[in-house]
C-alpha cells in the first residue's frame, strides 16, 4: 500500500495513538492551494490548545495537483474524519445545496469545511475592511471612498443576474450562462473616486440588458427564479451583499483591486503633497519622501494578508462550523 492510500483519517488517528499521552494530537487540515494556508491557519488556530493542534498543508505527495475537484475531492474523497480535514473555497457548491455530488460533499460532512463565501478572495475583499487595507499600504487616514457604499451598490446593482446565474447551474443551463458570462457583464469597469456613481449606472444598464435577454431566452424560468431567489436569501445572500457570493478572482481582480489602486494613488499623492509643501528645505524633503515611499506597501499583497474578514457573519459561520466539529468529537465514544 503507497503512502497516499495509507493517507486518511484513521491513518492519522492510529498514528496519534502511537504518540506519547502527554502528546498533543494532531489533525491534518488539507486545503487548495498556497494562499489557502494563511487563511485556514487564522481559521483553525483559535482552537489549538495543550490537547491538539492542526497541520495545514497541500494534498500532494506525487504530482503538484491543486484545486477542489482535482485535489481535495478525489485525493481525499470519503477518507476525511476526526484527524483528517479538508478546508475548501465554496464555490457555487454552498448555493447549489447537494444539486450535484461535490456539493453535498463540502455541504453534508462535518468533516469538509468550506468558506461560505465563493473564495477566500471575496473573504479579503470584505467591504467595511478594505479601509484599513488603503491605510496600510498608503498610511494615509484620509477617508476618500465610502468601500462599504460602493460594494453594497455594485451588489445591489448585480443581485438579478446573480439568481439568474445561481439558477442556471442548479438546472444544468450553465452552457446558456456561464460564470464567466456572468463576470463579463458584472464588472464596473472605470470609474472615478470622487463620482462612481456612473459608473454604477452604467453596470445597472448592462445587468438589465442581459436579464431581459435572458428572460426572453427561458420564457418559463420565472417561477425557477423565483424560488432560486428566495432559496438563496435563506442561505444568507442578500441584495448588499452578493459581492461575497460572486466568482473570487473577478471580485478581487476586476472590482476592489482597482478600485483600490485609484484610492490608494489618490491618498500616496496627498501625502507627497503635504510633504512637499511642509517640508523646509530640500534636503529635508528629499529624506523625508524617501522614507515615505520606503514605507509604503504593496496592494495585492497586502489585501492577501488583509484579516478583517474575521468580523464578518461569513466568517462567525466557518467558526461556527469549527466548533460544531469539537462538539461531535466530545460526543464521540471512546475507541
Amino acid at each position: 500500500m503507497g503512502l497516499k492510500d495509507q493517507l486518511n483519517s484513521q491513518y492519522f488517528e492510529a498514528a496519534n495513538k502511537l504518540t506519547s499521552k502527554n502528546a498533543r494530537r494532531r489533525i491534518v487540515a488539507y486545503v487548495e492551494s498556497y494562499d489557502d494556508i494563511y487563511f485556514w491557519r487564522t481559521v483553525l488556530s483559535r482552537y489549538e490548545d495543550e490537547t491538539r493542534y492542526f497541520e495545514v498543508m497541500l494534498p500532494s505527495h506525487k504530482k503538484l495537483e491543486r484545486g477542489k475537484k482535482s485535489v481535495l475531492m478525489n485525493f481525499v474523497g470519503n477518507r476525511v474524519g476526526p484527524d483528517m480535514i479538508a478546508c475548501v473555497d465554496a464555490d457555487y457548491d454552498y448555493l447549489l445545496q447537494g444539486a450535484t455530488e461535490q456539493s453535498k460533499r463540502v455541504i453534508e460532512s462535518p468533516y469538509v469545511f468550506h468558506t461560505y463565501a465563493y473564495a477566500i478572495e471575496n473573504l479579503q475583499c470584505y467591504a467595511p475592511s478594505l479601509h484599513d487595507v488603503s491605510v496600510a499600504v498608503t498610511l494615509n487616514d484620509h477617508r476618500v471612498f465610502d468601500f462599504t457604499d460602493y460594494l453594497r451598490q455594485y451588489s445591489e446593482a448585480v443581485f438579478p443576474l446573480f439568481v439568474w446565474s445561481v439558477w442556471a447551474y442548479r438546472t444544468g443551463q450553465h452552457n446558456h450562462f456561464s460564470l464567466t458570462d456572468f463576470s463579463r457583464v458584472a464588472d464596473p469597469g472605470g470609474f472615478n473616486v470622487m463620482n462612481p456613481q456612473p459608473s454604477l449606472d452604467h453596470l445597472r444598464r448592462k445587468v438589465g440588458t442581459k436579464v431581459h435577454q435572458l428572460q426572453k431566452e427561458f420564457p418559463n424560468a420565472k417561477e425557477e427564479y423565483l424560488k432560486s431567489k428566495e432559496s438563496i436569501k435563506a442561505l444568507g445572500v442578500t441584495a448588499q451583499t452578493t459581492y461575497l457570493y460572486i466568482q473570487g478572482h473577478h471580485l478581487f481582480d476586476n472590482v476592489v483591486v482597482p478600485i483600490l489602486n485609484k484610492v490608494c494613488n489618490r491618498l500616496r499623492q496627498e501625502r507627497q503633497d503635504e510633504i512637499y509643501r511642509t517640508a523646509k528645505h530640500h534636503t529635508q524633503r528629499r529624506n523625508e519622501m524617501s522614507c515615505y515611499e520606503h514605507s509604503l506597501q504593496d496592494i495585492r499583497q497586502t489585501l492577501k494578508k488583509n484579516t478583517g474578514y474575521m468580523l464578518s457573519d461569513v466568517y462567525q459561520r466557518i467558526q461556527q462550523d469549527v466548533e460544531n466539529y469539537f462538539t461531535i468529537e466530545r460526543k464521540s465514544p471512546e475507541t
